[in-house]
Order: structure tokens, then C-alpha cells, then sequence
């Protein structure tokens, strides 16, 4: 079946942006093939795919990156505790988009429908152990203007919470893709999908 007669086929006259997305048919094949599996697996397309589709081989590196942090097996942190490091990052880089699609895979993650509120507004407050506020606390000096003030202090703090150098690795670099990308959300003024908003709200 191609794009085109996929039933529910997203198109891009529907993805609020400042650049215009291409449309399904025009994308690479291995590109459109992605973007339909997506849209079977969730019921949608996230506007991030049609927004970022438009250069394909940005597209391809920044989902190679993005599922190497965000899927990896062998990652110590739980795929709960990544999106909670996604959500607290775009929270205080204001990116909406990010705030809201992630915060609803963190709903879903964590079974939990206030986690990823708390989180967002103010994870110091948030129903976390210890231990993953101090993950917080460096993914977010990791992101912010004090990052070239990280030092010893802050490895020895989640050394002290049990974390080895390559889960202290995996926080710093979900924090700084995703700070990356909600720079790119804010500068192409993508906005969330409605179906983000309801999702994992019923627990």
C-alpha cells in the first residue's frame, strides 16, 4: 500500500510549524516507511517526525541518537527515569512540545497520572526518590548555563546515590540531545499533538 492510500495517512498541511513539512509521498522511502510505522504503532503521528522529515539525513541521525539513548538494553536507568530527565530538561528549556509529549510517555511509563506534572513544574517537589532527584539535579546542570562548572562535587554526589560513570554518560546525554531538541521544537514552532494531551491519564 502506498503513502498515499495509507487510510489515515497523516498530511502536512496539518503539522503547525514555521517550515513547512514535506508531504509522505515526496519522503525517501526508508523515511516514509518509518513515519507509517509509527503512526500504526501509536494510532498518530508525532509532528516531530513530519517536522524533522523534511531533511532526511538530519532525520535519520538525530532517531539513530535518540533511540540509542532512549531504547538501549543496557542502560541502568529505566525508560521511566529517561523520560523523567526528557520532561525536567524541556521543561526548563520551555519547550511545549517536548513538555507535552514526553510528559505523557512518562505518565504511561511510570503509571502515574501526576508524575510527569510535578515533574515539569517542579521536580524538586515531585513523588521521586532521592536518588532520581539527584539524577534530575545533574541532567539539569548538564543542560543549563552552569554545565562548564560541572565538577568533581556533582560526579561524586551520584556516585554516592549508586551510579556507575556510564549511567552518569547516559544522564548527560539525554539531558543534551534533548536540549537540542527543544531548542529546534521552539525554533520551528512545533506544537503537540492533541492526542498527547489524554494519553496515560486513566491510571
Amino acid at each position: 500500500m502506498s503513502a498515499s492510500s495509507h487510510p489515515t495517512a497523516p498530511s502536512s498541511s496539518a503539522i503547525p510549524s514555521r517550515f513547512p513539512a514535506p508531504e509522505l509521498d515526496d519522503l525517501p522511502e526508508d523515511i516514509r516507511a518509518s513515519i507509517l510505522a509509527v503512526q500504526d504503532k501509536a494510532g498518530f503521528v508525532p509532528n516531530v517526525f513530519l517536522t524533522f522529515a523534511r531533511r532526511p539525513e538530519e532525520f535519520r541521525a538525530f532517531f539513530a541518537y535518540h533511540d540509542a539513548l532512549m531504547e538501549r538494553a543496557e542502560c541502568a536507568l529505566t525508560k521511566g527515569e529517561r523520560e523523567m530527565i526528557v520532561t525536567a530538561t524541556s521543561a526548563v528549556n520551555d519547550c511545549l512540545y517536548c513538555v507535552v509529549a514526553h510528559g505523557a510517555v512518562l505518565r504511561i511509563r511510570e503509571k502515574s497520572n501526576t508524575l510527569s506534572d510535578q515533574i515539569a513544574t517542579n521536580y524538586r517537589k515531585a513523588d521521586i526518590t532521592d536518588r532520581q532527584r539527584a539524577m534530575l539535579d545533574f541532567a539539569l546542570k548538564v543542560a543549563g548555563p552552569d554545565s562548564g562548572r560541572l565538577g568533581e562535587d556533582d560526579y561524586s554526589t551520584l556516585h554516592a546515590h549508586g551510579f556507575d560513570d556510564e549511567t552518569i554518560w547516559d544522564i548527560a546525554a539525554i539531558s543534551a540531545f534533548f536540549g537540542m531538541s527543544n531548542r529546534m521544537a521552539n525554533a520551528t514552532g512545533m506544537m503537540p499533538n492533541a492526542e498527547f494531551y489524554t494519553m496515560g491519564r486513566s491510571f
